[in-house]
């Protein structure tokens, strides 16, 4: 297994062509459940080889550095 990411700089840096669950729970500080339960409703990436399931690192980046959408202010 590899080293721990910490932070989205070490993400960046690394050359991992994909993450595994525990790794992305690590780096976001939540429960591994937490993200399979983001796969299984679309909020993360994901790709299933057998019954492995990896996060791809280039569209996780994506989404964390991805600009934040407008919010509409309360009625």
């Amino acid at each position: 297994m590899s080293t721990p990411l910490r932070g989205l700089s070490a993400l960046r840096d690394s050359d991992a062509a994909a993450l595994t669950r525990t790794e992305v729970a690590a780096l976001f500080g939540v429960d591994a459940r937490t993200i399979t339960a983001a796969i299984d409703r679309g909020d993360l990436p994901s790709v299933r080889i057998g019954r492995r399931v990896f996060i791809p690192r280039e569209p996780l980046l994506a989404m964390l550095t991805a600009p934040a959408a407008p919010t509409m202010p309360a009625p």
